[in-house]
């Protein structure tokens, strides 16, 4: 299969389009054509485990270039490490309603970013081979919490590998910035960044943008790549678990082939629900994709107006990995609903950088509201959702499902007034481990508020009788390895960069006992 970018001018293969990560005119790969995965093809999926639908549903785009065989293995692989039997649990929270929860944090990062990651190691591996590249890979990361992590851990001391990620200086929870700066690995570098996530993002697609700094590492025999959304090798393994709630429903009586399912994600960057609309493309039965935004919401108000305006107030919310302006993945589903006008996506993407706002036709807008509903979250809808849900049913959520929730309960209110008998079955997306939150689930669930963690972590355990991950208690005495911290510049950004591809390593701590 084929790929081309979102801004024109580029034709690759999909072994190109994962190793290269980003299109050099700065656009996104997208498939020439989407795949497509019949009825029959989804009955069958019942009797496969989690990885043998996972590399069913990559086949479909990188079967032919990297193998069947190969894909099952690396799932298999990837997948191996998660916790309980099913990497992906989809929980009946409330049947009257038809209200589900796919659990995506079982991995070893706690988050849903493990799906794709644990899995991208390998396919970038195995297109390095197939495209003849012989340089080390250093791959960048910009993050908002989790994606950082989540490379981090998934390329630890693979070979022909190197990581860089950047994280804003005040964006995160303790607990993913503990994750990150004590993160082992011989080829790894993590710095934090004066600004927000955006300013991460923009540094990162400078750095892969400038020609005199990427030629620079082309004499060392490295080359960049990316681990973000922004590198299809990074979505296309997200699709595959939409299909698998799908089938998860079939296979429990829930529904029949054919009837049609909500789902409804907290995104930031929009890597995530964009991966749900690519599923539908491609034939799964989906009604309604329902973007939540947290206050944020830069998202909600282009679904509502047709206008992407970034000239706003930026806010730090207990949700962080939403904290976010610039939804780079945004601009796939652009180029899709202009008809694929690589001409006009490059123009708005122009307009987005000089102007900070662009705007969508009518006619693109209509068909926008035929796939999506939008809403938002405030920080006390966010926490009367979790306690709602928890006081009600008893399932505690992180801060990211929580704006979800919420959101869901607006969708709900709107369906209600159209039919009041409508019980199509809605899967609410869940990100995070509630442990990588738990001084902001604690105070929603009981209103009792902690300074410490690692206290949240004590009082939430016994709130809710949920084990907290060994990966997430182990921080606790762990001493930071990284305490680097740079502007969102090029000079600065690069700099760090430059230190992982000359060979440095930042020594490993003492611990504490």
């Amino acid at each position: 299969m084929q790929f081309i970018s979102t801004r024109g001018g580029e034709k690759v293969t999909g072994a190109q389009a994962i190793v290269q990560g980003l299109a050099k005119n700065g656009g996104l790969f997208v498939p020439e054509s989407f795949p497509t995965i019949t009825h029959e093809e989804i009955l069958a999926m019942e009797d496969m485990s989690y990885p043998e639908r996972a590399a069913f549903v990559l086949g479909k785009y990188l079967g032919e270039e990297l193998g069947a065989d190969y894909l099952l293995e690396s799932c298999e692989k990837a997948y191996a490490g998660f916790e309980g039997r099913d990497p992906v649990p989809l929980v009946k929270v409330d049947g009257e309603s038809g209200l589900y929860v796919l659990e995506l944090f079982h991995g070893p990062t706690c988050a849903f970013k493990d799906m794709a990651l644990t899995v991208l190691p390998y396919l970038l591996k195995k297109s390095c081979e197939v495209t003849g590249i012989k340089d080390d890979i250093l791959i960048l990361a910009a993050t908002s919490g989790d994606t950082g992590k989540a490379a981090l851990e998934g390329f630890r001391d693979v070979e022909g590998t190197k990581v860089a990620v950047f994280f804003p200086d005040e964006g995160v929870a303790k607990m993913q910035r503990l994750q990150m700066c004590t993160q082992h690995g011989d080829n790894v570098i993590v710095a934090s960044v004066e600004g927000n996530f955006d300013d991460c993002q923009r540094g990162v697609k400078n750095l892969f943008a400038d020609e005199a700094f990427n030629a620079e590492l082309a004499k060392k025999g490295v080359r960049l790549s990316s681990a973000n959304s922004i590198n299809f090798g990074r979505l296309a393994p997200q699709i595959a678990y939409y299909f698998s709630a799908y089938v998860d429903l079939i296979s429990s009586r829930q529904i029949q082939m054919g009837d049609a399912v909500d789902f409804v994600v907290p995104t930031g960057n929009f890597g995530d629900i964009l991966a749900g609309w690519y599923a539908k493309q491609m034939g799964l039965p989906v009604r309604k994709l329902v973007c939540a935004s947290n206050r944020n919401k830069v998202l909600a108000d282009f679904f509502k107006k047709g206008v992407y305006d970034v000239k706003r107030d930026f806010h730090r919310t207990m949700s962080p990995s939403m904290d976010i302006l610039v939804s780079s993945n945004l601009e796939r589903l652009l180029f899709e609903v202009s008809g694929r006008n690589a001409e006009l996506t490059a123009q708005r993407m122009q307009e987005l950088a000089e102007k900070k706002e662009y705007s969508i036709t009518d006619e693109e807008k209509a068909k926008l509201d035929q796939d999506f509903f939008a809403g938002f979250a405030r920080e006390d809808d966010t926490v009367e959702a979790m306690y709602e849900i928890f006081d009600e049913f008893g399932y505690a959520m992180d801060t990211h499902t929580g704006v979800a929730l919420a959101v869901y309960m607006q969708w709900k209110e709107r369906l209600y007034k159209i039919d009041k008998k409508d019980k199509t079955p809605i899967i609410v997306l869940s990100t995070a481990n509630p442990y990588k939150f738990p001084q902001d689930v604690l105070y929603a669930l009981s209103g009792n508020d902690v300074k410490d963690s690692f206290k949240g972590i004590k009082r939430l355990q016994l709130l809710t009788a949920m084990k907290p991950p060994k990966c997430l208690m182990e921080l606790r005495y762990r001493v930071p390895r990284f305490k680097i911290k740079v502007k969102s510049n090029l000079k600065e950004m690069a700099e760090v960069v430059m230190r992982l591809a000359d060979g440095e390593i930042v020594p490993e701590p003492e611990q504490k006992k």
